[in-house]
């Protein structure tokens, strides 16, 4: 707790925010921190650095510089000059342009599948926690109806009627991931509906939809936090697992989970092409994770098992 200076003899103690001092107990936790960093980089390097001249388009191909080793540099027949920091795929491509090019659509997915997820399930969790009654149940049963739909076969039904377009991916799985996010935020509004803060609000004659989006999800903001860091990496996997199984992002665009279906079809005579972004891919879900960890604890200290 910071002092502040003494006044008439007297020490005055500064007060701090339920943030500061979140933010001050995940800095303590040193995995939580050095994930957070290596995802902020992961983050940049995918963004920024393709804006640089020195990393080539990742859809050129150069056929005569097939299955390149990682720090090769050559000549193609076109008079071009190239580098492969991590080799060259079957088809003359740069793998390590084609991982940054990959993460992008990756990292988008996830944020952007993330957040729409995040729009629906606070505001319907909310909206069902506090009105409650028939009206509760009705909207929970809606939620175990989703839940029980087969989310392949509902994938497969439309890439096959509309085709393997991206935007697929994002209705597909946000129409899946709010489920659980309405269940948590659901149960934090019942725990704080009846609190005195929710009575003085009403007492003062505010209205149904103030008290839901100025007081009540504004302190539901902890496990949404939490749960927000932990859903993105369930998003890249779900996108991972579809572009596997070729219903995701289409040639010759790229995605993490598209280039490693691409390393698995030719692991055996060229392993960099699923080593290279399984490693990416994998240290990224874990840094999201452990961060998740970590938010857990900081924001919830009787969490904590320390």
């Amino acid at each position: 707790m910071d002092l502040a200076p003494p006044r008439d003899g007297k020490t005055i103690e500064k007060g701090t925010s339920l943030g500061r001092d979140a933010w001050y107990r995940l800095q303590k936790n040193h995995l939580a921190m050095a994930s957070l960093w290596f995802f902020i980089f992961i983050v940049v390097v995918c963004f920024l650095l393709p804006l640089f001249p020195f990393v080539p388009n990742p859809n050129i191909t150069h056929p005569d510089l097939q299955s390149m080793p990682a720090l090769s540099s050559a000549t193609s027949m076109e008079g071009a000059e190239v580098f492969y920091l991590l080799g060259s795929d079957h088809l003359g491509r740069d793998i390590f342009a084609r991982i940054l090019y990959g993460g992008r659509v990756s990292l988008a997915v996830g944020f952007l599948a993330t957040a729409v997820s995040l729009s629906i399930g606070v505001i319907y969790g909310a909206l069902s926690g506090y009105v409650g009654g028939r009206l509760d149940a009705a909207m929970m049963r809606v939620v175990d109806i989703l839940y029980a739909l087969p989310f392949m076969i509902i994938v497969i039904i439309l890439t096959t009627y509309f085709g393997n377009q991206l935007w697929l991916l994002f209705v597909c799985i946000g129409a899946v991931e709010w489920l659980t996010m309405s269940r948590i935020v659901r149960g934090q509004v019942i725990s704080l509906k009846n609190q005195e803060f929710v009575e003085a609000a009403r007492s003062l004659g505010l209205g149904q939809s103030r008290i839901i989006f100025r007081h009540l999800i504004p302190n539901t903001v902890g496990p949404v936090i939490v749960y927000t860091t932990l859903t993105v990496p369930a998003v890249m996997r779900l996108e991972a697992i579809l572009s596997f199984l070729g219903l995701g992002v289409q040639p010759p665009d790229a995605s993490w989970g598209s280039l490693i279906k691409e390393g698995a079809d030719r692991m055996a005579s060229d392993p960099g092409l699923l080593i290279y972004p399984a490693i990416v891919f994998g240290l990224t879900l874990f840094s999201l994770n452990f961060l998740g960890d970590g938010l857990r604890d900081a924001l919830d200290p009787k969490s904590s098992k320390d």
